[in-house]
């Protein structure tokens, strides 16, 4: 289950997670915080990890609470910051009246939760009518093939299948020093928009941010998916 792998990995992500401009978060994450709407009520991050995406909300002026299912994250989280709410719960069962949030994130977290469309019915229960969610997820395209080679025109290639829901096992990964290891579910498009549509939402944008040209092959292609949605 996704609660056991980041228990495991908790410390090493949150120095992952806490290295200035390390990861793609310090490049992409300006442009999810441009769909962010501006703050109003109550704003609620569902997956917060080690809490740098809680902190940035605060710092944009949201009053926040956040929750995640590991406990090591949510302790290595309030230690971090004692201004914002941290709470340890499940995605899919949050304890929270219903249509107490104006606004509700998940960012890089829905692909690491388990039961992901009774994740997206909850959030819609503690939304209020009119409030948002946004999210973040790794792009479909780049989880679900890859480049041929390291040449800078290689095609990229899916040899199973991009449809269906994926399960990552253990990518690992290792970068100036640091290791981590990545597991979740990789869906496609009409895996993420087909629960919204059914939990009664309507997507307002969409985003597909890119790299700058020069990247190598990561400019060619999208490796995370942004949106906002409105609760009807």
């Amino acid at each position: 289950m996704s609660r056991e792998h980041w228990e495991r990995q908790a410390a090493n992500w949150a120095v992952w997670a806490r290295k200035p401009d390390f990861d793609e978060y310090w490049q992409y994450s300006s442009a999810f915080f441009d769909l962010v709407p501006a703050p109003s009520g109550r704003t609620l991050e569902v997956g917060c990890g080690e809490g740098r995406v809680t902190r940035d909300l605060a710092k944009r002026g949201h009053r926040v609470y956040a929750v995640d299912a590991a406990p090591t994250l949510i302790k290595l989280a309030r230690e971090a910051d004692r201004d914002n709410h941290y709470l340890r719960c499940d995605a899919a069962k949050l304890p929270f009246a219903s249509e107490s949030f104006d606004l509700l994130v998940f960012y890089n977290s829905l692909m690491d939760i388990d039961d992901m469309e009774a994740s997206i019915r909850e959030a819609r229960r503690v939304l209020r009518p009119g409030g948002r969610m946004c999210a973040c997820v790794t792009h479909p395209i780049p989880d679900a093939g890859h480049f041929e080679s390291r040449e800078p025109n290689a095609p990229f290639i899916i040899e199973g299948t991009y449809l269906g829901p994926r399960r990552w096992v253990d990518i690992a990964a290792e970068r100036g020093g640091l290791q981590m290891n990545f597991t979740g579910w990789a869906y496609p498009l009409e895996g993420y928009f087909t629960p919204l549509e059914r939990a009664g939402f309507a997507v307002e944008a969409v985003r597909e941010p890119r790299l700058p040209e020069g990247e190598g092959h990561w400019d060619r292609i999208p490796l995370y998916l942004m949106w906002r949605a409105l609760k009807l």
